[in-house]
């Protein structure tokens, strides 16, 4: 293909990119189970436009390859599951969900800061317990369905909780 096909067919790729990120939004806002579905199916999508379609134009015209972007690489922030988890005797399960579903909202909101604000209340409170507690705790309530979570919440910056509505 010429430099001005090449160029005419990254607009159509990068115009259906922009599309797939507003569905990705509107597929957060479905219930689990579709969001789950679909949010694999989505992913295989927008890999094999990345990977397959524009690598092709990139590879002929590399001078039409945006520059990188300074994107940190999504990293599990925490493996520590709620079963290696011992909480203090002072300490209940339904203490530290009291903690978590106050500052919980209807609205997504970044693990991270739902860890950073519930570590921060556990402080306040004298309770000896740390992020990494909180965030398998989080998983635990994800995983059973008492709220909603998109994403990996072990990478705390790349995913994302709510209460369920």
């Amino acid at each position: 293909m010429n430099r001005e096909q090449a160029v005419r067919i990254q607009k159509y790729f990068l115009d259906a990119d922009v599309a797939l990120d507003h569905a990705r939004m509107a597929i957060a806002g479905l219930g689990k189970e579709e969001r789950l579905a679909l949010d694999g199916l989505l992913r295989e999508v927008v890999d094999a436009l990345h990977l397959d379609l524009l690598a092709q134009i990139y590879d002929q015209h590399p001078d039409l390859e945006p520059p990188p972007r300074d994107e940190e690489i999504p990293t599990i922030s925490s493996s520590l599951t709620w079963d290696q988890v011992r909480l203090p005797p002072s300490v209940t399960e339904a203490d530290l969900d009291g903690i978590l579903f106050s500052l919980l909202k209807p609205r997504w909101q970044k693990t991270a800061m739902v860890v950073i604000l519930a570590a921060k209340r556990c402080e306040e409170l004298a309770l000896p317990i740390g992020g990494e507690e909180i965030a398998a705790r989080l998983q635990v309530l994800s995983d059973s369905d008492r709220i909603e979570g998109i994403g990996d919440l072990r990478k705390w910056r790349h995913s994302e909780v709510r209460v369920k509505d």
